[in-house]
């Protein structure tokens, strides 16, 4: 088995992409945030609202912001200038389900900050409802398709 992270003397390195070619790179990452029914209710009864502000909107940005540092927190992740990052959250039931779509004209994909986008989001509505109980539950985080590069993927079936 070939390491991609590792280099001749079996030390970790960042993999070269300079001989790669730029080309369109998209990637879309989900993750759910499950809420007591009270929680819930209360949310939908104050406009998105928890003690702390506009729940969502405040996620939105966080996961943005969070989508463009990801080379910051996960080793080895080229920086990027991300050309594009939308969140989305809705709330259906008890569950928020938010998605996180990124594209950029690169050498290298963007799944890890669609994944990081949707976490950071997702941790940043607990942060924001954690006044309203504790008993809220992040789960479910999963890449649902990217484009671009060697190769694409789209999850076949969702849960």
């Amino acid at each position: 088995m070939t390491f991609t992270h590792l280099d001749a003397d079996r030390r970790p390195a960042m993999v070269d992409v300079s001989d790669k070619t730029a080309t369109k790179r998209t990637a879309t990452a989900e993750t759910r945030v499950r809420f007591p029914p009270a929680v819930a209710a209360a949310l939908r009864d104050n406009g998105l609202r928890s003690p702390k502000g506009p729940v969502f909107d405040t996620a939105i940005v966080a996961g943005v912001m969070g989508a463009k540092r990801t080379h910051e927190l996960i080793p080895f992740c080229h920086p990027l200038g991300l050309e594009s990052c939308r969140i989305t959250i809705d709330l259906d039931g008890d569950t928020a389900l938010i998605r996180c779509t990124v594209s950029v004209h690169h050498k290298t994909g963007v799944e890890m900050e669609a994944l990081t986008g949707a976490s950071i989001a997702a941790l940043t509505v607990y942060d924001m409802c954690k006044a309203l109980s504790h008993d809220i539950v992040i789960g479910d985080l999963r890449l649902l398709a990217k484009d671009g590069g060697r190769s694409s993927y789209a999850l076949k079936a969702t849960p």
